[in-house]
């Protein structure tokens, strides 16, 4: 690819593009005269638009799918007074073969602001700093074991950190909470810590972490905390005399951190260690939700609108002079 990428918010009626977007729809239809063509709609991280194939239909229909992150080249045409892009050329795009031309899936979906490198070596030594044998070779072992997975999973569908890599953003924005908290409270720092980093573990299953996240059959069915505590029996039993009470404690925790029946929490968080992996995961949470009403608020003056998670007009932040 020669021609500098061009992200949909730059479009203009007339230019020749190319550049890397996600395909969200894509429909097989017919023209009035019986010819088939296909029906698109492409997004990036700053846009979307509606996209035409005419040419070559069957054989650009096998080269991607719905979902797919896709690289594309074609001319930018006005239809219903609304830009429209006819494409010429299309591919599914991966990292391993476009990476080199350019292609971030960050392009494509919002994605932490964070380096997911930096933040897995964060974590890599805040687990390599637990003094528990047994809880640092569980946390670890489940980790390295899940690596390809947690370097690029959302924390939720739609609710906080739903984004690329807002899993690990997450578990190390409350890990670190808990570093600093933990001695000021009589509890084990290293159950804390492995709650942190553990308390979530189920949306690895629960989440597909493609493009367009979404909730899998399982998901849906079980969720990730049943799921979660099912990882941990799991790998504990690959842990050899590992401690049966610890192991329970490991458990409950999971299965109390969302820490209400209502949120569909089975246990409420029974002792301290428990308590306090559920009030770091609601501190963390509702601060990004804030920071995301906050961001994505186009009202003019003071406060946002009332259309966001907390239902109250947030104050916003004073602008830089």
């Amino acid at each position: 690819m020669k021609k500098a990428l061009t992200p949909i918010e730059k479009f203009k009626e007339g230019d020749s593009i190319q550049g890397f977007y996600l395909c969200v729809q894509k429909n097989l239809r017919h023209t009035r005269n019986g010819d088939l063509y296909l029906d698109l709609e492409l997004r990036d991280i700053t846009g979307h638009i509606s996209a035409k194939i005419w040419d070559s239909v069957a054989d650009l229909n096998e080269k991607f799918e719905s979902g797919h992150a896709v690289v594309v080249s074609g001319d930018v045409e006005s239809f219903m007074d609304r830009p429209q892009l006819v494409i010429h050329k299309i591919n599914k795009a991966t990292v391993q073969h476009y990476s080199r031309y350019g292609f971030d899936p960050a392009l494509v979906v919002p994605s932490s602001k964070k380096d997911p490198n930096k933040m897995w070596k964060d974590i890599e030594r805040l687990i390599n700093g637990m003094k528990d044998n047994y809880l640092r070779t569980l946390v670890n072992n489940i980790y390295q074991a899940n690596k390809s997975k947690l370097m690029i999973h959302p924390a939720s569908v739609n609710m906080h950190h739903n984004f690329r890599s807002g899993f690990l953003e997450h578990v190390l924005n409350m890990a670190q909470i808990a570093k600093k908290i933990s001695p000021l409270y009589d509890v084990d720092r290293d159950l804390v810590l492995g709650g942190v980093l553990l308390h979530d573990i189920g949306k690895l299953i629960e989440i597909n972490s493609e493009y367009e996240a979404e909730y899998t059959d399982k998901g849906n069915l079980i969720g990730h905390i049943v799921i979660g505590r099912d990882i941990i029996r799991d790998a504990v039993k690959k842990i050899k005399n590992f401690p049966s009470d610890l192991a329970q404690k490991m458990e409950h925790i999971i299965l109390s951190h969302q820490g209400r029946y209502e949120w569909q929490s089975p246990k409420m968080p029974s002792f301290p260690e428990a308590l306090l992996v559920h009030m770091i995961d609601i501190l963390d949470a509702k601060m990004n939700l804030m920071d995301i009403a906050l961001n994505e608020d186009q009202e003019p003056g003071k406060f946002t609108n009332r259309h966001n998670y907390f239902r109250i007009p947030l104050l916003k932040k004073d602008e830089p002079e």
